[in-house]
């Protein structure tokens, strides 16, 4: 079953925002553009937080929660710069939460944003 909310970036692409499939939903490719009007934050901390408020927006529409999410891929642009406030964030939303997490640095994202996250949950 196909998946979007209208509570979370609009997809960039010919994809939804997220699929479920035999109790596990995969969330597409997920960054910090604002819902409504598409602008993104400046900074990593804001972005990151953006994320967060996005993913939780569409495991809302599926009905589930952050203690639903068993595995996170963060992509960030710049691991030197950035990675010690991301994770210092990342931290905060998760604290309790035993998910298992790879972050790798790429060169570039399909917007100007220096972090997405692709997330899977399960029901």
């Amino acid at each position: 079953m196909a998946i979007n909310t209208e509570k979370s970036a609009k997809p960039i692409g010919a994809y939804v925002h997220a699929k479920e499939v035999d109790g596990f939903v995969f969330l597409s490719g997920i960054g910090p553009r604002e819902p409504k009007t598409d602008e993104i934050p400046d900074g990593i901390e804001a972005q990151t937080h953006a994320v967060f408020r996005n993913v939780k927006a569409v495991l809302e529409a599926c009905d589930l929660e952050m203690e639903n999410v068993v595995d996170i891929m963060v992509f960030l642009t710049n691991m030197e710069n950035d990675f010690k406030k991301f994770n210092e964030i990342y931290g905060e939303y998760l604290k309790g939460y035993e998910v298992t997490r790879t972050t790798i640095e790429v060169g570039a994202l399909p917007t100007p944003i220096a972090v997405e996250f692709k997330v899977v949950a399960h029901k």
